[in-house]
C-alpha cells in the first residue's frame, strides 16, 4: 500500500522490559502465548497492517539476538532495525527518534507500541493512522469501568468523575516533527520524567491537542503473571470465534492438500472429512470399522500414513478424533477396558504424533487432536477418559514447543458436549438444543487447521463467551 498523502508510518515496538514484575530472568516479551512469543504476535499484527510501512524494534540490550530470532520466525519483512533500548521508557523513545533522524519530520508518522500488548487490533492501527492525517498527536484509551480514587498517604483526597477518565493503551501516534520537538524541550528540564510519550507532548507542547482513539478491552498489557493466562485464553477465544472463510477461500487453501483423519467413520471425524473433501482436499479416512485401522496400534498408523503419502506425495493435515468413553467407577471397570481406554485415548495420539511428524515437517503441516471439557477437572464415573484428555492437552502444548523450529503446528480442539454416536452410546438420548453438532465442531476444526496457531486448546461452544450469543 502506498503511503497516504505522501506520509509514511513507522511502528516502533518498545520491547525493553526486563520481566522483573513477573519474577523472571527472561523479558516477558519473549514468553510464549498461543505457541509464539509475545513479541512475535505483536510483530505479526504490524506486519499484516497495510497502514504500516516500516517497523523498528527497541529491545532489552541483553536480548538483541532473541529479538532478531523473533523477527525471523514472524516472517517480518517490514522490520528494518532491531536496536538496543535505553534504561527508561523516555530514553528508549529518544533512541528510536535518533534512529529516525534520516526520516522527513513532517511526512513521517510514528506509532509507539508496547511489545507486551499482543492483542492489538487492525482497527486501532487503522484509526490511529487515519487520525494522524488531521492531528499531530494521538493516544488510544478505553473508558474506566472502575471508580478511580486519588490518595495521599493512603487517605482518599479526591474521587474524579469517572465519565471524564480513560485508561490509556498503546499505540501512541505522532507526527515525527511533533514528538521530536517535545523531547528536545523535555531534555532541557532537569526534572523531566514521564511514563508515556503523550504526557511528554502534553507537558512540553501544551498547545498541541492530543486526539483520543477508542481502544479495546482485549488490547491488554501483559505485566503480571495472571495476565499470561488471560491473554492465552483470549487468543483461544479469538481463534474459535474467527469468521468462516468463503467457499472460494476454503477451496484455495485446500487445493492440492492431503488430509489424513483417524476416527473418520462417524461423528466429528466424518463431518470434518466430508467438509475438507467438499472444498477440494484429498482426504484419507481411517477407522476401526471402515478400514480396520486401530489408531492405538503403531503399525496401523504407519501404514495409513504411508498409503496417503504414496498416493499424493504429501501430507498436510493429520487429525485424530478416535476415542472411547467407558462410564463407571474405576474400581469396578474391567482391567481390559482400562487398558483399551488408555491405549485409544492417550497412546493413540502419541503414536500418531510420532509417525506423522516426518511427513508434516516436509509440508509445514498441522496435527489436530481433541480433548474434552472434562480435562479441566476430572469427572466421576469417567476418570480414565477425563485424565487421558488432560494428558492430551499437555502433549499438545509440549509438542508445540518441540516442533516450533520445524514449522509443524499442533493444536487441540475442546468441544462442549457434542452430538456424536460415542456420546449417545455413553449417555443415551439428550435434548438436541443442549448439544453442539458434529458439523459445528468440524467447521471450527477446519478453521484452526488453516490458521497459524500452534500449541492452543481451542474451545468450541454453543454460546459465544465473549458476546453471550449463540455461535453459528
Amino acid at each position: 500500500m502506498a503511503p497516504q498523502g505522501g506520509h509514511r508510518t513507522v511502528a516502533v515496538i518498545l520491547a525493553g522490559g526486563s520481566g522483573q514484575r513477573m519474577g523472571l530472568s527472561t523479558p516477558k516479551q519473549l514468553l510464549k502465548i498461543a505457541g509464539k512469543t509475545i513479541l512475535e504476535h505483536t510483530l505479526g499484527v504490524f506486519e499484516e497492517s497495510p497502514d504500516i510501512d516500516e517497523i523498528f524494534v527497541l529491545m532489552n540490550p541483553g536480548f538483541l539476538n532473541d529479538a532478531a530470532d523473533c523477527v525471523k520466525k514472524a516472517g517480518c519483512t517490514k522490520v528494518t532495525a532491531v536496536l538496543p533500548g535505553g534504561t527508561s521508557r523516555n530514553a528508549t523513545t529518544q533512541l528510536a527518534l535518533d534512529a529516525l533522524a534520516d526520516h522527513p519530520a513532517e511526512t513521517t508518522n510514528v506509532l509507539f507500541h508496547d511489545a507486551v500488548r499482543p492483542l492489538l487490533s487492525q482497527r486501532i492501527i487503522r484509526d490511529c493512522v487515519t487520525a494522524l492525517r488531521e492531528h499531530r498527536a494521538v493516544d488510544v484509551a478505553i473508558p474506566s469501568a472502575d471508580t478511580i480514587i486519588q490518595v495521599d498517604e493512603d487517605v482518599i483526597v479526591d474521587v474524579p468523575r469517572r465519565a471524564n477518565l480513560r485508561r490509556g493503551q498503546t499505540p501512541q501516534g505522532f507526527r515525527l516533527a511533533t514528538i521530536r520537538d517535545a523531547y528536545e524541550k523535555a531534555w532541557r528540564d532537569e526534572n523531566f520524567e514521564a511514563t508515556d510519550d503523550c504526557s511528554v507532548v502534553l507537558r512540553y507542547l501544551p498547545g498541541t491537542p492530543i486526539y483520543v482513539v477508542p481502544g479495546d478491552e482485549h488490547n491488554m498489557k501483559v505485566t503480571e503473571p495472571v495476565d499470561m493466562f488471560v491473554a492465552d485464553k483470549l487468543f483461544q477465544l479469538a481463534s474459535s470465534d474467527a469468521p468462516d472463510l468463503t467457499e472460494d477461500e476454503y477451496a484455495g487453501a485446500l487445493a492440492g492438500k492431503t488430509m489424513v483423519v483417524f476416527g473418520a467413520s462417524q461423528g466429528i471425524g466424518a463431518a470434518l472429512a466430508d467438509l475438507a473433501q467438499r472444498f477440494g482436499a484429498r482426504v484419507f479416512g481411517y477407522s476401526r470399522g471402515a478400514t480396520r485401522t486401530h489408531a492405538e496400534r503403531p503399525d496401523d498408523v504407519a501404514a495409513a500414513l504411508a498409503q496417503a503419502y504414496s498416493a499424493t506425495g504429501r501430507i498436510d493435515f493429520v487429525v485424530n478424533t478416535a476415542g472411547v468413553l467407558r462410564i463407571g467407577r474405576l474400581d469396578a471397570i474391567d482391567p481390559e477396558a482400562i487398558e483399551e481406554a488408555l491405549r485409544v485415548n492417550y497412546l493413540a495420539p502419541i503414536h500418531i504424533a510420532r509417525a506423522a511428524f516426518p511427513y508434516l515437517a516436509k509440508t509445514g503441516g498441522h496435527l489436530l487432536l481433541y480433548t474434552s471439557s472434562s480435562y479441566t477437572r476430572g469427572r466421576a464415573e469417567y476418570s480414565l477418559y477425563s485424565s487421558a484428555k488432560a494428558a492430551t492437552v499437555n502433549l499438545t502444548q509440549a509438542l508445540a514447543d518441540e516442533w516450533s523450529a520445524d514449522g509443524v503446528r499442533i493444536n487441540c480442539i475442546n468441544p462442549e458436549r457434542t452430538s456424536t454416536p460415542m456420546r449417545t452410546q455413553a449417555f443415551g438420548q439428550e435434548p438436541p438444543h443442549t448439544l453442539l453438532s458434529a458439523d459445528q465442531v468440524a467447521r471450527t476444526s477446519l478453521n484452526v487447521l488453516l490458521s497459524g496457531l500452534t500449541g492452543q486448546v481451542i474451545d468450541v461452544r454453543r454460546e459465544d463467551p465473549l458476546t453471550g450469543g449463540r455461535t453459528s
